[in-house]
């Protein structure tokens, strides 16, 4: 009897097994290395092996002031970019969620830019965003302006601009996942609430948002999460310029790392963006803890 009990007890993490091993050999232990190595500098080159500094990485970190630039940058990308696109996906998703003759093609419209590679988008938009590109055409023939915006070549828009490519990739992945969340929402439900006078976007303020949230939560986070690690747009687009004015966190640990060599010093800031990107998680859990779930 004991040893049904511990094989049944083992069978699961046998299955588990596989998946652990890859990824204590890609993930667990090159974080658990990166960790070390922000407490260690490559005293000639990297060939040989680091020496132990302590701390000096991270007082180096907090007299940088390229890094606090960054961190701003970052700071600005995730409160200009999480509250659209957890809103105006659900707004989509709402829309699209009838049945309607054609309809499947406007999902598929939404959806496009997802599957499109963020190498070829970021190089699409740059060219839109040219001197002579197609936006500012578009300005002077409507005479708003007779030289056009300097769209990445300003520090004033070229973050901004970047981040406006970001929502255009996400709005059709995150609309997707609330329409999952919508199509799992009983016709009953807003029948019973156009009999009490709840109707047209009533409705959804009355029985969409409150069944919707733990995706207006997981929506949330993911696009945090995604929103601190932004790096293939600023580097395609404008590379951190001008004058660090898009720079982000990531891409300052590519910079540090492969352009500068220094490694450690690039995974000390490295350790600041895990200790945010916990610190997002942690608040996420909390607000799930906090909501009540509500049954259907």
């Amino acid at each position: 009897m004991r040893w049904i009990k511990l094989r049944q007890r083992l069978t699961p993490y046998l299955f588990l097994l596989p998946a652990l091993v890859v990824l204590s050999l890609t993930v667990f232990y090159p974080a658990l290395q990166a960790f070390y190595l922000s407490f260690t500098r490559y005293e000639f080159d990297l060939t040989q092996p680091p020496i132990w500094v302590g701390s000096e990485n991270l007082q180096t970190l907090l007299k940088d002031e390229i890094f606090w630039k960054t961190l701003i940058n970052t700071l600005i990308y995730l409160v200009g970019v999480v509250p659209i696109l957890v809103t105006v996906p659900l707004g989509l998703a709402i829309l699209v969620n009838r049945v309607l003759p054609g309809m499947h093609w406007f999902r598929a419209a939404y959806y496009t830019p997802v599957v499109i590679s963020m190498v070829v988008a970021g190089i699409a938009w740059r060219w839109l965003y040219s001197e002579t590109g197609l936006l500012n055409q578009l300005l002077r023939a409507l005479n708003l302006s007779e030289e056009g915006i300097p769209w990445l070549t300003s520090p004033k828009f070229a973050l901004f601009s970047v981040m406006a490519v970001t929502i255009w990739k996400g709005l059709g992945y995150y609309m997707v996942i609330y329409l999952a969340g919508l199509q799992s929402i009983p016709a009953d439900l807003y029948e019973a609430a156009a009999i009490d006078g709840s109707d047209g976007w009533q409705k959804h303020w009355d029985i969409t948002i409150p069944l919707m949230r733990p995706y207006l939560f997981l929506v949330a986070v993911i696009s945090a999460i995604s929103a601190t690690k932004v790096f293939e747009e600023v580097y395609i687009m404008t590379q951190g310029g001008p004058r660090n004015s898009s720079k982000t966190i990531v891409y300052y640990v590519y910079e540090k790392a492969f352009q500068d060599l220094e490694m450690s010093y690039a995974c000390a800031v490295g350790l600041v963006l895990f200790l945010l990107i916990l610190s997002l998680s942690v608040v996420r859990l909390m607000l799930n803890r906090q909501s009540t779930p509500v049954s259907l």
